[in-house]
């Protein structure tokens, strides 16, 4: 379980993982406080440690970093900052295009690829999926690590189920976890 969201400290990785957090998220301390990546790497492994991105294309075709729920840009360039977030220790990066986040119009494939063929560590890509081939379109044409899914989800449009026998069907290796009541 990751759990994000108002983390600005060390001591917030604390009690986040001591109530049994696997991993924590954060974003805009990330950005303010580029230290608190390297700390919480170190003294809690970065495999708990994942920095979420919020990104949207400019005017001039650069991915650019937001904070503050994508409202806010920081002027980071998208690439510079994952490099980075990488070699202070981040664990893994959940990336969100701004962009397609919300559209359901298919994740923002160019985005997801420039950064996973930048960055050795897992990428999470987030922000427009509408469909299971959404999905299957975001594996097949980047490396990413995993898909976050929501409205599909929420709104009862598809199961998980679903999803996995699609990716079977596609050749994506699905991970199986035996449903125990």
């Amino acid at each position: 379980m990751t759990v994000g969201g108002g983390i600005r400290t060390i001591e917030d990785f604390r009690e986040i993982l001591k109530r049994g957090a696997d991993k924590v998220s954060i974003n805009s301390a990330a950005v303010k406080n580029p230290l608190l990546i390297s700390k919480a790497s170190k003294e809690f492994g970065s495999q708990c440690v994942v920095v979420a991105v919020d990104a949207k294309k400019d005017k001039n075709g650069n991915f650019k970093v937001y904070v503050k729920g994508g409202r806010e840009n920081t002027g980071l360039d998208l690439i510079k900052w994952v490099k980075k977030c990488e070699k202070l220790g981040a664990g893994e990066i959940l990336l969100t295009s701004m962009d397609a986040d919300g559209t359901k119009n298919g994740y923002d494939i160019e985005m997801t690829k420039a950064v996973v063929d930048n960055i050795n560590i897992p990428v999470i890509a987030s922000g427009g999926c509408g469909s299971i081939n959404d999905i299957v379109d975001v594996f097949k044409n980047t490396n990413c690590d995993a898909a976050l899914v929501a409205s599909l989800f929420h709104y009862q449009e598809s199961t998980i189920e679903q999803v996995k026998l699609e990716l079977e069907k596609n050749n994506i290796s699905v991970r199986r976890f035996k449903n125990e009541a």
